[in-house]
């Protein structure tokens, strides 16, 4: 029996249902399709290097090392229908695809979730044969999706601790858990150091890279995150726009309200922070704003139906990911944060950012 993860099977899926329509639709800020794009080839990383597959009028022309074979598109159709009809009927992290075995052989298909260190997964030519290949992620909800932003350590912020001093056993108290795994400790420790007096304040990123790379977007934009992330382990508030909210009505920049009601600061700089973790910036790689392999996000919906956001659909995009962007509570003891930490004489806790779509 041939198996496969919900994820390789979508990716299967989506690569199959290029190569049969050679279309894809246009995403709107809902993630529907409002217009179609034509596509004229795919490139795919298969274990054998790069290979191209052309989209001809009845054929998929798959050129590769040696390799130069042609295969019906309707058979991608077929395959496609097959893999969608799995997917939407089991609900476990495992699908047998047994049946598209012969298939996959005549293909030489052996890594049905291609592997790049560039962050993209399919590489498609729009428009016109000539134009260059786009970069393109897939996210779909058919399965479960890598995060948009995930730093690990090495996206903690800093708050330092202050207003009480608290003595060592005491703070070996508050970091004492038997549930070290346990998100809730995080927020139980915020509550009690806050119940004695104690003052949390935004210090710093842990990580310099990290800090210089938010640096690069605005010099306020960690403020910014850090008092998001207390409101998600204080209130339990993580979507985007439920946190924009909050910026406005606390406003912890202490911007004019002009600059709040007209211009829509908050919202402004959280959007400018999604689109730059959605086009490559990560903590601990050095970014200088410029563009990555990334050129596109393409979108699976529940139907199955294919949508891609590119670059030159940012103000959409921004829209979408606004909509669809919530902060997630990672492990703590993974991440090392949540805990009480001396450094040159002053104590320290650190919250973690991680931003998933739903």
């Amino acid at each position: 029996m041939t198996e496969a993860t919900r994820r390789e099977a979508n990716e299967l899926y989506t690569f199959f249902s290029l190569l049969a329509s050679g279309s894809i639709g246009r995403a709107n800020a809902l993630g529907k399709t409002d217009s179609e794009i034509p596509v004229f080839a795919v490139r795919r990383h298969e274990h054998d290097g790069q290979r191209l597959y052309a989209i001809e009028e009845k054929e998929v022309h798959i050129q590769g090392t040696a390799m130069d074979v042609r295969f019906p598109r309707e058979d991608f159709a077929a395959a496609a229908e097959w893999l969608l009809s799995q997917l939407k009927q089991q609900g476990s992290e495992t699908i047998d695809i047994t049946e598209l075995e012969g298939f996959l052989d005549a293909l030489a298909i052996y890594d049905m979730e291609a592997q790049t260190d560039d962050r993209t997964d399919l590489h498609l030519t729009l428009w016109h044969p000539d134009a260059p290949p786009i970069g393109m992620r897939l996210h779909s909800r058919l399965c479960s999706n890598p995060p948009l932003f995930v730093g690990g350590r090495g996206a903690n912020i800093k708050y330092e601790q202050s207003g009480v001093r608290f003595s060592q056993p005491a703070v070996s108290k508050i970091n004492h858990t038997d549930q070290p795994e346990n998100v809730a400790e995080v927020a139980r420790r915020i509550l009690y150091i806050q119940s004695q007096g104690g003052i949390l304040r935004y210090c710093d990123v842990a990580d310099k890279v990290f800090r210089s790379n938010l640096l690069m977007l605005d010099t306020n934009l960690p403020r910014i995150i850090a008092a998001m992330l207390m409101t998600l382990h204080l209130d339990g508030t993580s979507r985007l726009t439920e946190l924009v909210k909050m910026l406005d009505e606390k406003n912890p920049l202490k911007m004019k309200e002009e600059l709040l009601q007209k211009h829509g600061f908050y919202q402004y700089k959280v959007r400018q922070l999604l689109l730059a973790t959605a086009w490559g910036l990560r903590p601990q790689v050095i970014w200088n704003g410029r563009a990555s392999a990334v050129g596109g996000y393409l979108m699976t919906d529940e139907n199955g139906t294919l949508a891609a956001f590119l670059r030159a659909d940012e103000q959409t995009f921004s829209d979408y990911l606004l909509a669809h962007a919530r902060l997630v509570k990672t492990l703590p003891d993974e991440d090392k944060y949540g805990y009480l930490e001396r450094e040159n004489g002053n104590y320290y806790l650190k919250l973690n950012l991680k931003i998933n779509m739903t």
